[in-house]
């Protein structure tokens, strides 16, 4: 289906999509220098997302393989009307003890469709253009390269003689985390400069990209550094930013974010105390409340500054002044 009846049954899905590769993209950048900022989330090649670096290959990849996740997971529950399973191998043999059956989430139909409503986007036939299709693609592939084969036994007396398997979608998770792998994998390619969009040049590209397993993510410029301010290309630098050091169940690239985005970029890390105050103890009462008290717990924090910074001076001022109307006092 497409055109404006395609649009107005799958548009609130495809924004859905478009929204939980955002929120992830930010879970899985939350301690990186470069944290999936706002103005990072335009998928146009026209928009104000000019870098066609690692970081722009995967906000492409993520926004896809959210809008096809979304498309497909609707399909199960029921949401489109000329949408269910994916029975097309049911019956078939699938390996050795196990047969096809039960109901496939239909991952062809969400790869379709999404395909149709992302893809849109690029407008051009540049060296751009290629990139942000192909990674669009590569956001489809993780879907599907992430998807969790279900079994259910068949035999007498609680025997699993046989097995009937189908496939589901994973958590949203997976998807991330696979693609968060291929980020750091992802491939550079190297175009000639001043390559146009004549049909030598278009022709060219197209050969290049092809020969790219679509797995990949690919970029074409090297990132900037987000350790440092840049207003024009947008980039807040990491003066200022949180990181962890304690916790509970941190994983090791959180405990070294500090490091990350202090350490490594110059900056100073500084402690900061703070109080939080939530409700606790609450308790029912009759008839028809709940009553809580308020808990005020003093929680430390972790953030970059610069080394020796204003701050100090400000403090190592305020101390000087402090000491001198000491000694006037004796």
């Amino acid at each position: 289906m497409t055109g404006p009846k395609a649009y107005l049954i799958y548009s609130s899905s495809v924004a859905a999509g478009a929204q939980s590769g955002i929120e992830e993209c930010k879970y899985q950048f939350a301690w990186d220098r470069w944290n999936c900022p706002e103005r990072a989330l335009q998928l146009s090649t026209h928009s104000s997302l000019r870098s066609a670096n690692r970081e722009t290959a995967f906000v492409h990849a993520i926004s896809s393989a959210g809008v096809m996740y979304t498309l497909t997971r609707n399909c199960s529950l029921g949401d489109f009307d000329n949408c269910g399973c994916d029975d097309s191998r049911n019956g078939q043999r699938g390996g050795h003890g196990w047969l096809w059956g039960g109901c496939s989430d239909n991952v062809g139909f969400g790869e379709a469709i999404s395909k149709q409503f992302v893809d849109a986007l690029e407008t051009g036939q540049d060296a751009r253009a290629a990139m942000n299709l192909h990674n669009n693609e590569a956001g489809r592939k993780a879907v599907k390269g992430t998807m969790q084969r279900t079994c259910k036994c068949h035999g007498v007396s609680g025997s699993c003689t046989t097995q009937t398997c189908w496939l589901q979608l994973p958590e949203f998770r997976e998807v991330g985390n696979y693609l968060k792998e291929k980020y750091h994998r992802a491939l550079k390619v190297d175009l000639l400069r001043g390559a146009g969009n004549s049909a030598a040049s278009r022709g060219a590209i197209a050969e290049t990209f092809s020969s790219i397993s679509r797995k990949e993510l690919v970029h074409l410029e090297d990132s900037p550094d987000y350790c440092l301010e840049n207003r024009t290309l947008g980039l807040a630098g990491t003066e200022g930013r949180e990181c962890l050091k304690k916790g509970k169940n941190l994983s090791k690239w959180e405990k070294r974010s500090c490091k990350r985005l202090c350490g490594e970029c110059g900056l100073a890390v500084e402690e900061r105390k703070a109080e939080m105050v939530s409700s606790c103890n609450c308790k029912f009462h009759w008839c028809c409340a709940v009553k809580c008290e308020q808990c005020r717990k003093t929680v430390t924090k972790y953030f970059c500054v610069k080394r020796g910074g204003q701050r100090g001076r400000n403090e190592s001022a305020s101390n000087r002044r402090k000491n001198l109307r000491l000694r006037k006092k004796h």
